[in-house]
């Protein structure tokens, strides 16, 4: 039988955790000979403690095996995970902390096992548990960036501080609303991700940039917002799959002529509005601190006013300076790829074909010149020096010889006039 907390007949918070405490403070007695609680399945560097209704992780870590490499906690009651409880664990390189409880992740919770290669995360409260209405608004708002006092919730973004060797992560279905700059700045190994099943409406192209080894990114069930929030990641999805990543599908879920359309289906030129959007609010602001400054300026006697940036720069410092150029598409570098392909591959087989037509032909005339000069016949050079002298360019001398004659006084001559 499953000891949960959180059945429909709840035991008082304290009061759960110090039962718990208890039980497993007997049960780590028991099982600390072996380097392995009574209640868990333990063998050579592996450790599986699935289900077995784990509140704390207090009372177990301390007596597992130092040399540990295999990790599995899922489906228990851990809610919270304190940064000295994996201390003892240096050599782990997988861990499964799925299907359980947590809401909140300290920073650098996992800073001490920092040989870890595969964390899951996926089927946890991290983006915050669904309340009230109330709340569900305010998750809303948070969602849309009118909230801005999300900064204690959820994901912060030193998590996954010192995690260099990681290589998958799991953060399924764990109602995530955002993920914050930075998170995933250190994961420089990582050639895994899921993001699938969550509640994301939009992604920042500069959280992903990092990850220059990602092979595989899963993004589906999510509410994706296909606007200009989100174009600047479909770019950089697109570069991903250009040098041979795999994303699974993106279905849009506003606005509305887009809807359950996949986001890689969407043609560029449809987000072309952003950049003049952008020109355009960038116009506006560069306009209004242009007034603000020269309303100021012009208060102070032999100070010269300076005009707005033209569109397309911007101002830096007291200089107009271009803005960074982010190609709209990779599409045309794979349609200049497969045009280029075509022609050189054209030229290819017709220099194969014209090579091999030389080749029979010179083999064709070479035989063709042995047959002739094995019947005793000229050869096509002979043949036309004859021919030429036969029009009328003999020497007077070879005029007066006569054809050479055999014993029985019959004269032998013969000619082959050019082809």
């Amino acid at each position: 039988m499953k000891i949960s907390c959180y059945g429909p007949v709840r035991l008082d918070s304290l009061a759960c955790t110090t039962i718990f405490s208890a039980v497993w403070a007997v049960l780590a007695l028991l099982g600390s000979v072996h380097g392995c609680p009574a209640v868990c399945i333990c063998s050579s560097n592996f450790t599986n403690c699935t289900g077995v209704g784990l509140v704390s992780l207090t009372p177990v870590t301390p007596i597992l095996n130092r040399d540990l490499l295999e990790l599995h906690l899922s489906q228990n009651n851990l809610s919270s995970l304190g940064d000295s409880e994996l201390s003892n664990l240096s050599s782990l390189e997988i861990l499964d902390l799925s299907q359980n409880y947590f809401s909140n992740l300290q920073d650098g919770v996992f800073s001490s096992v920092t040989n870890l290669r595969w964390l899951n995360l996926s089927g946890n409260y991290l983006g915050g548990k669904l309340g009230s209405l109330s709340g569900h608004v305010e998750k809303l708002e948070i969602a849309f960036g009118l909230n801005k006092s999300h900064g204690s919730m959820g994901i912060n973004k030193d998590v996954f501080r010192r995690l260099l060797r990681l290589r998958g992560l799991d953060l399924s279905f764990n109602g995530l609303l955002w993920l914050p700059k930075g998170l995933l700045d250190e994961l420089q190994e990582l050639a895994w991700l899921s993001l699938a099943g969550n509640r994301l409406t939009s992604l920042d192209r500069a959280t992903f940039e990092p990850l220059d080894k990602l092979q595989q990114l899963q993004v589906s069930g999510n509410l994706w917002v296909c606007d200009c929030k989100l174009r600047d990641f479909k770019h950089w999805m697109e570069w991903l799959i250009y040098r041979d990543g795999q994303v699974d599908s993106m279905h849009c879920s506003l606005p509305g002529n887009l809807r359950g359309r996949d986001i890689r289906s969407v043609p560029a030129e449809m987000f072309s509005y952003c950049a003049r959007q952008q020109i355009s609010k960038l116009a506006m602001s560069t306009m209004s601190t242009t007034t603000t400054t020269t309303t100021t300026r012009a208060k102070e006697p032999h100070y010269a006013t300076r005009p707005p940036c033209p569109p397309g720069r911007i101002q830096s410092n007291e200089d107009c300076v271009r803005q960074r150029y982010r190609p709209v598409s990779v599409r045309r570098a794979h349609g200049t790829q497969i045009i280029a392909g075509v022609v050189c591959g054209t030229v290819c087989v017709m220099m194969v074909v014209a090579a091999t037509y030389g080749c029979v032909y010179a083999s064709l005339m070479a035989r063709y010149q042995k047959e002739v000069k094995n019947r005793g016949q000229p050869l096509m050079a002979e043949s036309c020096a004859d021919t030429d002298l036969e029009d009328g360019q003999m020497s007077p001398t070879s005029q007066q010889e006569s054809p050479p004659k055999d014993a029985s006084g019959l004269v032998h001559g013969y000619r082959i006039s050019s082809f």
